[in-house]
């Protein structure tokens, strides 16, 4: 049996993000229906109130031992060296020894974690912006014996933005289809999506000569399309983690109060707001909410679109899975991607407009597509089975320094 770690990063610290945390559950339930042993490895953030660290905490293993995941997490603060919760240095340290692979989703792990492991693979699922970061020195990456990502053009002559001398092995996103199966629901009548908004995200692009700072948030993309409800039928809603009606915001009362502003303006144009915390704040929750949507609609990052990298979300993947045709913001081209038929791509208003109503023409046929899509191309067994075969195909870097 493969014994795999997984490194992940920021799960148990945000209790409220059901989404993210299935970014990582695809991976883990997908390597266990392998037959993989796995292991959960992560660092917890400190936070400021310690019983809000006794929630997180608590929440956050209790959640894992219903996952099947018991004695298998490994939960670490890092304040000078690492110290487990639950389990001693040692015993992790053991469990990093014997592993055949440690799969890395947490850029900035540190190096001593890292050098316990016999073989370690990079996982990429920031496509330019890990890329960005890393060659223009804002993200320091220790190295690893090999490197996956999920970005299509990384590493090749599309690719906008540098391969940091890195050979890089290009895997898809995964989605569990068992975990993630066709429904209809009565209550199907909106467009949906669960998404971030605003934060302190920017990025300092070339434009003709200059370098200029480009605001890489949820919120910019999706205000570019604001008055996308008075131009369609269908209704359209959005889960959003906003501070305005949450008791985070009062320790930050300018950004709830421009969260607060911004809900009011997206409802004003016909935008249905929910919040996120609410709807989807648990992986249950999170997959009833996308599984309860008519389909999706949803804009991507200003970077996605700079960079070209032809990203698709894994959020998307849920929604095709479970039979819902999507409208995602096009962020170039693609070799594998569809377009027309259970996916739809846009990059203006009128695209965006063209595409909600032809999935209503005909909503049956884009469902059975939309399933389709995600069973041809994102399967977790295959995507992950390829994603294993490579990371292990690796000669470790102790083996090669050795001449082994």
């Amino acid at each position: 049996m493969t014994t795999a770690v997984m490194s992940v990063y920021k799960v148990a610290s945000f209790p409220d993000g059901g989404g993210h945390f299935w970014v990582y559950l695809q991976y883990a339930l997908g390597l266990r229906r392998l037959g993989c042993d796995v292991y959960w490895l992560e660092q917890l953030r400190p936070a400021r109130d310690p019983e809000r660290q006794s929630y997180v905490i608590s929440t956050f293993l209790e959640l894992m031992q219903q996952l099947g995941f018991e004695g298998r997490t490994l939960l670490y603060t890092l304040d000078g060296d690492p110290r487990f919760i639950g389990c001693t240095w040692g015993e992790a340290e053991a469990v990093l020894r014997r592993a055949d692979v440690l799969l890395n989703f947490h850029y900035a792990i540190d190096p001593r974690l890292l050098a316990c492991a016999r073989r370690t693979a990079l996982v990429d699922i920031d496509p330019g912006l890990l890329q960005f970061w890393m060659s223009s020195g804002q993200l320091k990456v220790p190295p690893h014996d090999s490197y996956l990502t999920t970005g299509e053009t990384v590493g090749t002559p599309a690719a906008r933005f540098s391969d940091c001398g890195l050979r890089w092995t290009h895997i898809r996103p995964p989605v569990c289809l068992d975990l993630w199966p066709v429904t209809s629901d009565a209550r199907s009548v909106a467009f949906t999506t669960v998404s971030s908004w605003s934060s302190a995200s920017w990025l300092k692009v070339d434009r003709n000569g200059e370098t200029v700072l480009l605001d890489n948030t949820k919120r910019v993309s999706f205000l570019d399309f604001v008055d996308l409800p008075r131009h369609t039928s269908q209704p359209l809603e959005l889960a959003l983690y906003l501070l305005d009606r949450d008791p985070e915001g009062e320790r930050r009362l300018k950004q709830a109060e421009k969260d607060a502003a911004d809900r009011a303006h997206l409802e004003s144009h016909g935008w249905r707001v929910r919040d996120s915390r609410e709807v989807a704040g648990s992986p249950e929750a999170y997959r009833a909410y996308v599984q309860q949507s008519r389909g999706e609609f949803s804009c991507a990052k200003p970077s996605c679109m700079e960079f070209q990298n032809a990203w698709v979300s894994d959020r998307t993947l849920c929604y095709l899975a479970s039979g819902k045709p999507v409208v995602v913001q096009h962020t170039g081209p693609s070799s594998y991607l569809p377009h027309g038929e259970g996916m739809f791509r846009f990059t203006s208003l009128p695209e965006a407009v063209e595409a909600l109503e032809s999935i209503a023409s005909d909503y049956a046929r884009h469902c059975r597509a939309a399933r389709d899509i995600a069973e041809t191309h994102f399967d977790a067994r295959r995507v992950l089975e390829t994603a294993l075969n490579a990371a292990l195909s690796t000669q470790p870097a102790a083996l090669q320094r050795a001449g082994a």
